[in-house]
């Protein structure tokens, strides 16, 4: 059995292994047992909070997760629909053993998965995600093919308890996150993906004084994602222009990422967003170290624009596991994906897109700016991608034409542009990524590079 957890959980199609009903309890009294075998457990049961974004796979999955987790003794809370950073909250604030969330983020409503984290925040960690993956392992494949899925309504999860839990979350947000931050003179447009912050993020923003315009907030299981929220900016920016907001924002199914659109329409990634962030907190002093913390893929726009300012912009490999991993490493206080997942560790250790957009409103409010004029010092790059199909994936380094080629480009590039050579982790492609001040330029570089990589590594 391959394994099953990535860097953000267990992902796939709804009712197919490892989502199929009788995994997902399998997984759950998996859970449950381990955490109950923990030296800090004490013999007490283990508490597990839950939520879901609103694909309609959510709810039985759910249930089949809470029903296994209770065979083993756990006590479960389901929020219902919440996001993914709120049941970290949850898991937190309420002394939980674990949070659950069942989401696939932005991935089409066929899709779910199931994502744990511990009551810090942080993901649950590898040692118990192997021990989980080895229960599964020894379930008969005739048992997982012989369950049916309970098509659990979802107002069966729904309760007075989720709609506290809930009401505590947004609570949080609005009476310690954006304490003191009134947004009473402020229009914005809100764009929910059709997720799990269709209720909660047009509540917080108008609960704080906002003129909020929603839109994709009526989700009907099938329409999470689809042609809108993050991952389709063109709708939030023909609402921003057509009702003459201030800013707009759109979040992902399970709305642990946010990306921005100005008053004009201009797109503001996760990379214009870490360059905000990084100004504000170094006005208050609180810019730690002078670095902010990114991925590979983040444009080098970001890192001349925080040297020019005389700060370090600290890479890792891309995701936001290895982003939380290097803020907590160095103290940083910020960092995040150009995807716009950022990470703000002093008040949560997992990306929050509601948490983000305050972040963003605040430097506004403060500097008394729009979100265009904050951007100002940030220049987003030219960048090529070329995909170069190969029959085996050896380091480049030692590859002596392709180490030659990429050090001569490397060096014409200087400090103004940049190679990123890497392998795809799910297919046979080597991707060659050039960044720099000419399109023209970059695109021939990378052309040159990838027919070199092509002559020594390519596919017959």
């Amino acid at each position: 059995m391959k394994k099953l957890f990535g860097t953000d959980g267990i992902r796939g199609e709804a009712g197919l292994f490892p989502l199929d009903a009788a995994t997902v309890s399998t997984l759950g009294r998996s859970l449950a047992r381990h955490l109950a075998e923990r030296p800090e457990s004490h013999d007490a049961a283990p508490r597990i909070v839950t939520g879901r974004d609103t694909r309609q796979s959510g709810a039985w999955i759910e249930h089949a997760f809470i029903e296994g987790a209770r065979q083993a003794g756990a006590l479960c809370q389901s929020a219902g629909v919440i996001t993914t950073p709120g049941v970290a909250f949850l898991a937190r604030t309420l002394a939980a053993d674990a949070g659950v969330v069942i989401s696939a983020s932005h991935n089409p409503y066929q899709d779910n998965g199931i994502k744990i984290f511990s009551p810090s925040g942080r993901k649950l960690d590898d040692a118990t995600e192997r021990l989980i993956e080895a229960d599964i392992k020894t379930v008969e494949t005739r048992d997982r093919a012989g369950a049916e899925e309970k098509r659990t309504p979802a107002e069966e999860l729904e309760s007075a308890e989720s709609a506290r839990l809930k009401e505590r979350y947004l609570d949080y947000l609005s009476g310690e996150v954006a304490a003191g931050l009134s947004l009473e003179k402020l229009s914005l447009a809100v764009d929910c993906a059709n997720g799990a912050a269709s209720e909660l993020a047009p509540a917080l923003f108008r609960k704080l004084g906002a003129r909020v315009v929603a839109i994709n907030c009526t989700p009907d299981g099938r329409n999470i994602n689809r042609d809108c929220g993050s991952l389709h900016i063109e709708g939030l920016r023909r609402a921003v222009l057509e009702h003459r907001t201030h800013l707009g924002v759109a979040f992902d199914g399970d709305a642990d990422r946010a990306l921005f659109v100005d008053a004009r329409g201009e797109f503001v990634d996760g990379d214009a967003t870490l360059w905000i962030m990084a100004q504000y907190l170094a006005s208050r002093e609180e810019l730690k170290n002078g670095m902010v913390v990114a991925t590979v893929m983040s444009n080098i726009g970001l890192e001349i624009a925080l040297r020019a300012r005389g700060w370090e912009l600290r890479r890792t490999d891309v995701g936001d596991k290895y982003v939380l991993e290097e803020l907590l490493s160095t103290g940083a206080a910020v960092g995040g994906e150009q995807s716009g997942h950022i990470i703000f560790p002093r008040q949560s250790l997992a990306g929050d897109g509601l948490i983000t957009t305050l972040a963003v409103l605040r430097a506004m409010h403060d500097a008394g700016m729009g979100l265009d004029e904050l951007t100002v010092g940030f220049t987003r790059y030219p960048q090529v991608l070329v995909n170069v199909r190969v029959r085996e994936k050896r380091p480049f380094d030692e590859v002596a034409e392709i180490a030659r080629a990429a050090h001569e480009t490397s060096e014409k590039l200087g400090t103004r542009g940049r190679l990123l050579l890497r392998y795809s982790g799910t297919e046979p492609l080597a991707r060659v990524m050039i960044e720099g001040e000419q399109q023209d330029v970059i695109e021939r570089y990378a052309e040159t590079l990838a027919t070199t990589i092509r002559e020594t590594l390519g596919a017959a």
